[in-house]
Formats: C-alpha cells, structure tokens, sequence
C-alpha cells in the first residue's frame, strides 16, 4: 500500500505488511502521540529516536526494522503528514491482521 506523504498529495511512501508487522512487534506507534491527537515534526522526531534507540540497544540488527526505518521512517518524504496517514493505515491495517 502506499500512503500519501504530502498535502497535496503527490508523494507517497510505500508501507508493505512487513512493515505494518514490524511496527507492531516493537509497538512504535504506541503513545507516540500526545494527548493533545496532534501529529507533528516533533512526533515524527520521536518516533525516528525511538528507532534509533531499539537498534543502537540491539546486539544483532533487526532486519526488518532496519528495513522499516530505510524504507519508510526515515524516507525523504516522511513529515508529519505522512506519519497521520501511516497511522491511520496501520489502524486499518490492524483490523484485517
């Protein structure tokens, strides 16, 4: 699936199940949001040092989460926009699997 990374909608990120799978394992979207429900640049910050902290901590790379932080994370494209829609992907994707 591909979500939309900009307002108008021009660049996309593709987003695999690996993906979806490995946000699940780790549980990178857990209370990465405030209370507040408002992603931004901060919270996008947040999510690329919460990354960086499991795989720095880790004696052996993870793969697919090095995969998830190439592919999508850290992808050129990634601000906050894209990080609303890969949310509200992953909660949609959720209730299939």
């Amino acid at each position: 699936m591909n979500i939309i990374a900009n307002a108008k909608g021009s660049r996309t990120i593709e987003v695999t199940d690996q993906h979806m799978e490995t946000l699940r394992r780790y549980a990178l979207l857990s209370n990465l949001v405030d209370s507040n429900g408002i992603i931004d640049e901060i919270v996008v910050e947040k999510l690329k040092f919460n990354c960086r902290a499991i795989l720095e901590s880790q004696t052996e790379v993870d793969r697919q989460l090095l995969d998830l932080c190439l592919d999508v994370v850290y992808h050129t494209d990634m601000k906050a926009i894209g990080l609303q829609n890969l949310v509200a992907a992953f909660v949609e994707w959720e209730k299939t699997h």
